[in-house]
């Protein structure tokens, strides 16, 4: 007899398969990242319609087919469907869900991302919520939280003091450097200083003073073009949970 699974899931990905079958790239709170099964679910009769959607969090259950885990039975417990209605909103999920997609790779547990991820959504329904700012938020911590937590306070390479007027940030180093150490660094772009103050805030999970921020053009364009070009880097360049 198969041996029946229980956790927690929260999906940020699904994908059609054959008339009606899915699958789900789920996170959950006791196995990681898991790739699920819903042997036709999009029927309009299966019990399992609706106990899974994309953004939600729910109880699920599964057992390990040959090649496969197989969903069993689910029961939603938090929609955020209301995304959907509001596209800024829904394009920052599917920003997250992407870093998640790609950042993840394999049956990890993690509690503090766990925790993180249902905060991050609970942020993004507020009303209240800067969206594009809480992406950044997002992609910041949830990289701390990977070990790739950016050295803001020092320079990287040489750990002496920062001058306000002469930062770079290191996508090799990890972090804000001098002019002496970016002059020998191609991978450093120079950024200003309210950008790296917004990335303190940031990392310090302080949210809202980051709400109460007037945050100018340039650094906007900034810490976009930053938190982009350090995506792709470590994409590119680092090895995450198998």
């Amino acid at each position: 007899m198969a041996v029946k699974y229980a956790t927690e899931a929260f999906v940020f990905k699904k994908e059609d398969r054959m008339d009606a079958d899915r699958i789900f790239s789920v996170f959950t709170r006791d196995f990681g990242r898991l790739e699920i099964f819903g042997k036709a679910i999009r029927h309009i009769n299966s019990k399992l319609r609706g106990g899974l959607e994309l953004f939600s969090f729910s109880e699920i259950e599964f057992i390990q087919g040959k090649n496969k885990k197989i969903l069993t039975d689910a029961l939603l417990q938090k929609r955020y469907g209301a995304l959907a209605k509001e596209p800024e909103k829904f394009a920052v999920a599917n920003a997250i869900a992407r870093v998640l997609g790609d950042f993840i790779k394999g049956q990890e547990v993690d509690p503090g991302i766990w925790d993180f991820i249902a905060d991050i959504f609970e942020k993004l329904q507020d009303p209240a919520t800067n969206s594009k700012l809480l992406y950044y938020y997002f992609f910041w911590n949830f990289i701390s939280l990977l070990g790739y937590r950016p050295e803001l306070a020092n320079c990287v390479a040489c750990r002496q003091a920062l001058n306000p007027a002469s930062l770079y940030f290191s996508y090799a180093g990890g972090g804000i450097a001098c002019n002496m150490c970016a002059a020998h660094d191609k991978t450093a772009t120079k950024v200003n200083a309210d950008t790296v103050k917004i990335l303190r805030l940031m990392v310090k999970q302080e949210w809202g003073m980051l709400l109460k921020l007037k945050v100018s053009p340039p650094s906007k364009k900034m810490l976009k073009a930053i938190s982009d070009s350090y995506y792709h880097y470590l994409n590119d360049n680092a090895h995450y949970a198998n």
